[in-house]
């Protein structure tokens, strides 16, 4: 082998090598809890949100309460993607208003931070009305950030609505998102979504009882974030709360029937009621009908 081939055969070595170690490291999945609460006003969960972050860039679901001041926080420990002028792509499963309370702010506080892109956000039918009357509550503020002293980017401030159907919904280098329905309660369109990754899918449930669509969707997924009532502490409430939430939520028995169909290699649990019976007894009832990797998601969680 002469010199030169030996410098091109080394090249290549060290290419190779430079391959294998990168890419795992720039394709590392990471979930992060931006809010896990629910409609009760919990001043320590903000309301329901996630964010899927691939090769620094964010990819967010919901937007309940606090949504973008949980984003900064965690850009401030370390993940740059969720600084409030990079928040440029949200999911929404459903209309409810505690998924949907903090659109506004998603909206409008990245535009006056800076944001350089049009948002594009994905939802189910419906999405487009909403979003045509927030902006238009909020024409004249428009108005005199960009057109007034601020001089604010204008692209910060459109959005671009995709009302969306079953099935792929999104792909780009990173990911590629599918949707699928959930059954919640008297809601017609709520969704799931399947984030699949070059090293992990994560699913994400939104809101909802059981599901056969989810135990598809979800089969063998790394991370599944589900939602989660306990029994017990229903069993507490008044009769309307708990045909209202037998029917629109899943109780700890059913997401143990899910996951013992779906084997995921951890589940968050999120979104969680557990009326007077507190956290850790709601943790403890699931454990007893599923044995497998759980745990009790928390504000700014990062798996």
């Amino acid at each position: 082998m002469t010199v030169k081939m030996k410098k091109i055969y080394s090249l290549l070595i060290a290419l190779t090598i430079f391959s294998v170690i990168s890419k795992p490291l720039g394709a590392q999945t990471k979930l992060v809890l931006l809010g896990t609460g629910t409609p009760f006003a919990n001043p320590d969960r903000s309301g329901p949100s996630l964010a899927i972050i691939v090769n620094n860039t964010s990819y967010i679901v919901d937007c309940g309460p606090g949504v973008v001041r949980r984003a900064s926080q965690a850009s401030g420990k370390g993940i740059p993607s969720l600084e409030a002028s990079q928040l440029k792509k949200l999911f929404i499963t459903h209309l409810h208003s505690d998924h949907t309370a903090g659109y506004s702010d998603f909206i409008f506080t990245p535009a006056v931070l800076d944001r350089n892109a049009p948002l594009e956000v994905y939802g189910p039918y419906g999405l487009k009305n909403m979003t045509q009357h927030i902006l238009s509550a909020y024409q004249e503020d428009m108005d005199i950030r960009i057109h007034g002293l601020e001089k604010g980017d204008a692209r910060g401030y459109k959005v671009n609505v995709h009302e969306i159907q079953p099935g792929i919904i999104y792909r780009d280098s990173n990911i590629i998102v599918k949707a699928f329905k959930m059954n919640h309660g008297a809601w017609k369109n709520a969704f799931g979504y399947r984030f699949e990754t070059v090293d992990k899918v994560i699913v994400v449930s939104g809101d909802g009882t059981y599901s056969e669509e989810l135990v598809k969707n979800a089969k063998d997924c790394d991370i599944l974030v589900h939602e989660v009532y306990s029994i017990a502490g229903l069993l507490k409430r008044e009769k309307r709360w708990q045909l209202y939430h037998s029917t629109f939520h899943t109780s700890t028995k059913q997401l143990a029937d899910i996951a013992n169909q779906v084997h995921p290699k951890l589940i968050v649990l999120t979104h969680q009621l557990p009326f007077s019976a507190g956290f850790e007894s709601l943790l403890n009832e699931f454990k007893s009908f599923y044995k497998g990797a759980v745990v009790s998601g928390n504000d700014l969680d990062i798996y």
